[in-house]
């Protein structure tokens, strides 16, 4: 008689039998506490967080802390128990407990994972790691579900993205990732309040969707019996802000955008959006490098940062320096410069740019106009290649459907874009406030919409009755935050910046 083994597509039940097993006894301690009557006690308040205890008296000697004899209270989550001592984890860090005689038989009924507060004198082991003694006690919530394995961790990528609270718990670099986040958009907020700036809140359900070219996502108002938009930006709100006379605004805002998933998009995401009256897209290129150079050093206290670019055999390791003076280059002379085989007779006429992208393999539509070609070609050649922080200026009209035309030269706009890493980061330029002007330009993009273009804009009436009242010379931008958040903590992936990133369910 043969022995069969199950088909290699059918994985043992045997992983899944021993966490439903340990499950059921964690259950069955806690039906023991709710009889005792000590299930989820909620009287407990720490006094202290573990990394503020490692920071005070980290340096001092076990002799010292002996003779000071300082009571502390923590509480946390145990990670590790080894007999004598265990690991407990609050927010800001890792403390070790000594397990007393008196403590031992409460140290004996937890499980990795629960959650407890103790209250004890402070020492220092003879490695010299500090620990509180478990004087005082108690078990504040019974973990039910184990903690993955303590050597291999939550190493499936896409369960760290499901149970994002577990990811917390097992990755202490992620939760530093979440922190930096929040220091990082800190650091934002601070830099435009002390320019001057207001920070403001505007709709983000739309009765018109604008600001950008986007596919937006639908809902319904009942109450008004009409289909409305999930903002795809903020930019045509803000610049009315600005015509009733605020001069400097800016929102930290989601945005929504009803397109595809990858490393570098998601539905919803955080864009900061500024704009600044009696300025130019120069003025904010300027304001943007000093920023980031700020940013780096302060958050970072360096302005080298250290970044993966690319994917699999071709990934390396490249250094952004955001101390040396950013390059800028016009959208034109990128094409040229990174494309030494091309001359300038090559992509200034239609029929001269469609045969270098047809020998590009760049599929064009035949209502693509020259500039929009051009972008084509910069972006199949170009954007890539972008890896130190670099300013592209002068982008066609024709893609520019918001930004003011160059007074020298109506074929370009006064608009830039920045790169790190091949990446763009942010959009930014002079904005457009001839009202005829953009009305015109609005029409040329419903036109595209009629043609089938999902994304073109659509005609927005009352922004154009804004900009009759006048909008004075105003520059504004756009920095995505999450990219940015990526490029500085060296995540590959949007979904590593993103608490909650979207998937599909499971």
């Amino acid at each position: 008689m043969t022995n069969k083994q199950p088909p290699a597509s059918q994985p043992s039940a045997a992983p899944q039998e021993d966490e439903n097993k340990l499950i059921a006894e964690r259950r069955q301690k806690l039906n023991t506490l709710r009889e005792q009557g000590q299930a989820f006690p909620n009287n407990f308040t720490p006094k202290n967080k573990a990394q503020n205890l490692q920071d005070t008296y980290g340096e001092q000697t076990k002799e010292a802390l002996e003779e000071a004899g300082h009571v502390v209270s923590v509480a946390g989550r145990v990670i590790r128990n080894r007999g004598a001592f265990m690991v407990l984890q609050d927010t800001s860090g890792q403390i070790q407990l000594y397990v007393t005689k008196e403590a031992r038989k409460f140290a004996k009924s937890l499980d990795l994972g629960d959650i407890v507060g103790v209250e004890g004198a402070l020492h220092k082991s003879g490695k010299g790691d500090l620990y509180v003694s478990l004087d005082n006690y108690q078990l504040l919530t019974k973990s039910l579900r184990p903690l993955p394995d303590k050597f291999h961790g939550l190493a499936d990528q896409e369960m760290r993205y499901r149970q994002r609270y577990v990811d917390l718990i097992a990755n202490p670099d992620v939760r530093e990732t979440f922190i930096l986040r929040t220091k990082i958009v800190q650091y934002i907020r601070d830099y435009l309040n002390n320019k001057a700036f207001l920070e403001v809140e505007t709709p983000m359900l739309q009765a018109i969707p604008g600001g950008a070219t986007a596919r937006p996502f639908i809902t319904h108002h009942n109450a008004l019996d009409m289909d409305m938009y999930l903002r795809i930006a903020p930019e045509l709100y803000l610049k009315r802000l600005v015509v009733g006379g605020f001069d400097r605004v800016y929102e930290i805002n989601r945005n929504f955008r009803n397109e595809g998933l990858s490393t570098r998009h998601n539905p919803e995401f955080t864009m900061l959006e500024f704009y600044q009256a009696y300025a130019t897209y120069t003025d904010l290129m300027d304001l943007t490098e000093d920023l980031l150079r700020n940013l780096t050093s302060d958050v970072f206290k360096t302005n080298l940062i250290e970044n993966q670019i690319g994917t699999g055999e071709n990934a390396e390791t490249a250094t952004f320096d955001f101390a040396k003076p950013f390059t800028r280059l016009s959208v034109f002379d990128s094409i040229l410069h990174y494309n030494p085989n091309l001359t300038a007779d090559n992509i200034n006429t239609i029929e001269a740019a469609t045969q270098v992208a047809n020998d590009l393999g760049i599929p064009l539509k035949d209502t693509y106009g020259l500039g929009k070609i051009q972008i084509e070609i910069f972006e199949k050649t170009v954007e890539h290649r972008l890896i130190q922080p670099t300013f592209i200026t002068e982008y066609p009209t024709e893609v520019s459907p918001l930004a003011r035309r160059s007074d020298t030269n109506p074929f370009v706009t006064d608009r830039f874009e920045f790169f790190v890493g091949g990446r763009e980061i942010a959009n930014g330029f002079s904005e457009l406030n001839d009202a005829e002007d953009q009305a015109q330009r609005f029409a040329d993009q419903v036109a595209e919409k009629d043609a089938g273009d999902i994304e073109a804009m659509h005609f927005d009436a009352d922004y154009i009755r804004a900009l009759e009242y006048g909008l004075p010379p105003t520059a504004g931008q756009g920095i995505g935050i999450d990219r940015l958040v990526m490029l500085l903590t060296n995540s590959p992936s949007i979904r590593d910046v993103l608490l909650f990133p979207h998937m599909r369910p499971e």
